[in-house]
């Protein structure tokens, strides 16, 4: 045998070795170790937690007698936390400091609710008289107007009108309108008992969720706490003068111009303003329908001026200052919160969907460590000041 022919006897075999065989078959972790195997598996894992995230979403609607008085009750029990804690630093007991900031928040919606109801009652019959004028001047408007309008039509219009108002849909949505006050009663009752305990034990109760972690767990759930804590107190306040700034300016607007239902309608304007984007522009819009009715059109035209310029000045000035970082929400987060909570809680929804938004990114700020004041604690030790009221 030539030497040639003997090297390539002694290294055909190391060659063949050395090339996998197709005929093998890869163990199955072997197919889930390429890009899209990876891909798969992360797949898997966010089709996973979009299932829970439903599950949970429908679970809670579910109860949600029970869920809407937890949250509001929350997030009244943030915004007037630091008045009981200023009590209590003046020298009275927890309990006498809970009872006394407590008393005070009903005192005052029960007051609100009593202006409102009140006003509305004795300026309804002027409104409604001035709504009749507008509306035959509507209607002479259409008869007349650049594309007159038969008289027959409006006869006609008006008689569908007055048949959906008496068919049957609208007695179903009569009884499901009372349906929906029984639960308002009920849950506002439920909301009002959680609301005390949460400001006379709450300290109690977060430290129930808290003692099951440890270390550095311990601590972040501590500051994710004191986190939402410090979103919702500085939302709701920082909410709370915008739309009273708002509120003021807007019904100043229709005192001087003397469109009706002022008061009640700045009352609104307050209210509205807690839907952030879009509450006080609806108010506005309705204010001056108002005065369209009641005023003519130049006074409504001056209305809708008043609102554009108050929601600039709001959107411009006054949440940059007020609102500070209690808020870090961009405005497309923001929207998509506002309709999320619409469409699955309606008008309570769009309410609790923004700030809700805001304490999740902060908890998610806090469990990741991207909060510069987590990184300097000492994971052994609770930080100062994080237990909730």
């Amino acid at each position: 045998m030539s030497r040639a022919a003997h090297q390539r006897e002694h290294t055909e075999p190391a060659v063949n070795a050395a090339v996998p065989n197709p005929r093998e078959r890869r163990p199955p972790s072997a197919l889930w170790a390429d890009g899209l195997g990876r891909v798969g598996i992360r797949s898997a894992q966010v089709l996973l937690i979009l299932a829970v995230a439903v599950v949970s979403v429908y679970a809670l609607m579910q109860i949600k007698l029970l869920v809407v008085p937890v949250l509001i009750a929350l997030i009244l029990a943030a915004a007037i936390g630091p008045f009981v804690n200023l009590l209590r630093r003046r020298g009275l007991p927890g309990a006498v400091a809970t009872g006394v900031a407590f008393v005070a928040l009903l005192l005052l919606l029960a007051g609100v609710g009593t202006v409102v109801y009140f006003s509305v009652r004795n300026q309804w019959a002027e409104l409604a008289q001035q709504a009749s004028s507008g509306l035959d001047e509507l209607e002479q408007f259409l008869r007349n107007g650049p594309i007159p309008i038969e008289q027959e039509q409006l006869d006609q219009a008006r008689e569908g009108l007055i048949q959906f108002l008496t068919s049957s849909q609208v007695r179903s949505g009569a009884i499901t309108g009372l349906s929906l006050v029984t639960e308002f009663i009920a849950g506002s009752i439920l909301m009002v008992v959680i609301l005390f305990f949460f400001l006379k034990d709450g300290a109690k109760i977060w430290e129930f969720f808290v003692r099951a972690f440890s270390g550095q767990r311990e601590a972040k759930m501590r500051r994710m706490g004191s986190r939402t804590l410090e979103v919702l107190g500085g939302y709701v306040r920082g909410t709370a003068i915008v739309a009273l700034v708002d509120a003021v300016a807007i019904g100043a607007a229709l005192l001087i111009l003397q469109v009706p239902l002022a008061f009640p309608l700045a009352i609104i304007v307050f209210i509205t303003a807690f839907i952030p984007l879009v509450g006080a522009t609806v108010a506005g819009i309705l204010a001056a329908l108002v005065a369209l009715v009641a005023n003519g059109p130049v006074v409504a035209l001056i209305v809708v001026a008043v609102v554009i310029a108050v929601n600039q000045l709001e959107g411009d000035l006054l949440q940059p200052i007020v609102m500070g970082k209690s808020l870090q929400l961009h405005a497309l987060v923001i929207l998509m919160a506002l309709t999320a909570g619409t469409i699955l809680a309606g008008i309570i929804g769009a309410v609790l969907s923004v700030p809700l938004a805001a304490v999740i990114w902060a908890v998610i700020q806090v469990w990741t460590a991207e909060d510069p004041q987590l990184e300097d604690m000492n994971p052994d030790l609770p930080p100062p000041n994080t237990q909730p009221i």
